[in-house]
């Protein structure tokens, strides 16, 4: 994103220029469909849409927000970190406001410009981005460092320096917590860690038991193109913590401490132990977690035809037994398998709307978004505007 917009905006809403700026990009699952809270695997992308947050101290110890997107602003004190229904959106700065508190982290009031060319309600994690680009911009503002004792001093520039790999998991964890703890969903730490180790034209593949980072090249004349249903993404309502619930559920009745340990012969000989609700769950998140084993090999070997099948799979899967496909979802993705240059599509992010991912033969992209956002129109009388996406760099 560049600065200019962001700066134009905070000095539109505040009369007068930012002192730091951070930006954060939005997520796809590549693959992996809510693996990571079961301590799975997951391979996902960071994008070329961002939050960016453009910020300037302020001494009366309070926090005014204004953002791009909703047209209320928010104001509260650093000292009453409280709810607020007409700004559910400050939620997520608020939240990692919170969890920066829990840490022993000081920090004083601010004003904050926050500027988004993230879709919302798309499935690419525009929370996850905000909770990132607020851990940055107070960790410039009040410089800060998870794990040591001392905060880091800041260079030349005015800048603290980078976090290292080993801050950068604590803060995708902090931001995590902020979810989890203040607004209610119970997320793993997927969205979170893409936005901060994101790398271009490479894919990120997470260990969510050891909290380890691989990058794995996407090297190729491939493209990713984005499809929005039309049909709001949103996961507070509780569909996504019914679904953890199934999971770990199924991971005690099967004597395991999550689904990661469990492999397909155990589960089919145990299956008689769960409800079926958790079977299909359990079914689905054992079978996830193998396509990404064999999916990162495929992508290591330059083999996307063979990764796109992994997709299709995984959208079959989270159709018929995760049950958090859409009737829209399964319709773009069966217009993007009869188009001859796409290699697999599946829903992308939690599911229940939002949009699917695409690997799509690079020369064959304006085709493809043009068949697509026509046949989708057709069948559901709801347009769409399939936007390719360039693979990024992480926050910074």
């Amino acid at each position: 994103m560049k600065d200019r917009e962001v700066i134009a905006f905070f000095q539109k809403q505040f009369g007068f220029r930012p002192t730091h700026i951070v930006q954060a990009p939005g997520r796809l699952e590549l693959l992996g469909n809510h693996t990571d809270y079961n301590q799975g695997l997951v391979l996902a992308l960071a994008v070329d849409r961002f939050v960016c947050m453009a910020s300037s101290p302020r001494s009366d110890g309070k926090v005014e927000l204004a953002s791009s997107v909703f047209p209320e602003r928010e104001i509260f004190s650093v000292n009453n970190l409280q709810k607020n229904s007409g700004a559910p959106w400050a939620d997520y700065v608020k939240g990692g406001l919170e969890q920066l508190r829990k840490r022993g982290i000081p920090f004083r009031g601010f004003n904050a410009a926050i500027y988004s060319t993230i879709p919302m309600g798309a499935g690419m994690s525009s929370s996850a981005a905000l909770e990132v680009a607020t851990a940055l911009t107070l960790r410039k503002l009040f410089p800060y460092s998870l794990g040591a004792s001392a905060p880091p001093a800041r260079g030349d520039s005015g800048e603290p320096p980078e976090p290292s790999g080993r801050e950068k998991l604590e803060i995708a964890r902090l931001c995590q917590a902020a979810e989890n703890q203040f607004v209610g969903v119970q997320c793993g730490l997927l969205d979170q860690v893409s936005s901060l180790f994101g790398k271009a034209f490479h894919a990120i593949e997470l260990d969510c038991q050891s909290n380890s980072v691989e990058h794995v090249p996407m090297i190729g004349e491939v493209a990713v193109v984005v499809a929005n249903t039309g049909v709001p993404h949103q996961l507070a309502g509780g569909e996504y913590n019914a679904l953890r619930a199934h999971c770990e559920n199924a991971a005690r009745k099967l004597g395991a401490k999550s689904l990661r340990s469990v492999d397909p012969p155990y589960l089919a000989a145990n299956k008689g132990k769960l409800e079926p609700r958790e079977y299909e769950c359990a079914y689905h998140i054992v079978g996830e977690i193998q396509r990404v084993i064999y999916g990162a090999r495929a992508l290591r070997d330059g083999d996307f035809v063979q990764f796109g099948q992994f997709m299709l799979q995984s959208h079959e899967s989270s159709r018929d037994f995760f049950h958090n496909s859409t009737r829209e979802l399964d319709t773009l993705v069966e217009i993007a398998r009869a188009f001859e240059g796409c290699f697999g599509a599946r829903l992308t992010g939690g599911g229940f709307g939002g949009a699917t991912i695409n690997l799509v033969q690079r020369g064959r992209v304006d085709q493809f978004i043009e068949e697509l956002a026509r046949e989708y129109n057709a069948r559901t009388g709801v347009e769409t505007r399939p936007m390719p996406c360039e693979i990024a760099d992480g926050a910074e």
